[in-house]
This record gives C-alpha cells, structure tokens and sequence, in this order.
C-alpha cells in the first residue's frame, strides 16, 4: 500500500515544493505525495528552474491551501520549515510528524547567479532527506 505523506511549508512556493518532487522522483509508486502551505504564494519560478536542471519537472505543480487536505489522513506529516511547524493545524495523531527546517531560498540576496547558488544549495539539502526518507518508508 502506497505512503500518504504530506509536506507543508509556510507559501508552498518552494521548499515544499521541491520535497514534494523529490519524493515523487525517488518514491515514483510507492507513495503519494502531495505538498501545501499555511499561505499560498504560487510556485516560484526559480524553484522550478533548479529542479528542472536536476531533471525534476515541478512546473505543473499547484500551490495548495493546508485547507484543502484537512479532511484527507495522511501516515506522514512533513513540515520543512519553522514557521508552519508552529502553524500546522492538528492531523490525526497516528501521523508520523517529521519536521527540518531548510533555509528559505526565496529570501536569497545578492547577484541573480548567487541567488539561483542559493536554491540550488537547498534543492541538494531537500534531495538528500527526500532520498532518505524515501528509503526508509519504503522499506
């Protein structure tokens, strides 16, 4: 049976949303994923980019309302940043709760170039515990 997980942040805009493409890339039918925020702010688009230069295609990717899965049960609950971890309404206490709380690559200063370093630096940390979550739930 596939692994319900969630992961909530606090825009959905960018490291939930590249979690959620990366459980999807390393999970591929063995969990169902689904990604929102405490706020909506959109997909960013520099997210996007970096994950498509890892071959990761996020771009149909919706930004999603904490809302909108209210209802739904879920086996694991991630949340990947402080912010939402504080907001994060109750789920069913027989969710797994995970929580890390990643840099905010949306409030990158500095050059363009630097900037995209900056996501590209969070892609590769949300890649890393996306592979080893994935592992171990799927094992």
């Amino acid at each position: 049976m596939k692994k319900k997980i969630l992961v909530l942040c606090t825009g959905n805009s960018c490291r939930s949303q590249m979690m959620e493409g990366w459980i999807r890339f390393f999970g591929k039918d063995s969990v169902s994923v689904k990604s929102a925020g405490v706020e909506t702010h959109g997909v960013n688009p520099k997210a996007i980019k970096v994950m498509a230069e890892a071959d990761v295609d996020i771009s149909n990717h919706t930004s999603n309302h904490i809302d909108e899965y209210l209802s739904e049960s879920f086996d694991m609950v991630i949340t990947v940043c402080d912010h939402a971890k504080e907001r994060c309404p109750v789920f069913p206490s027989n969710s797994d709760k995970r929580h890390y709380n990643f840099p905010d690559p949306a409030k990158a200063v500095g050059t363009p170039d630097e900037i995209l370093d900056q996501f590209r630096s969070v892609r590769d940390q949300i890649r890393d515990y996306a592979k080893n979550l994935v592992s171990e739930v799927t094992n």
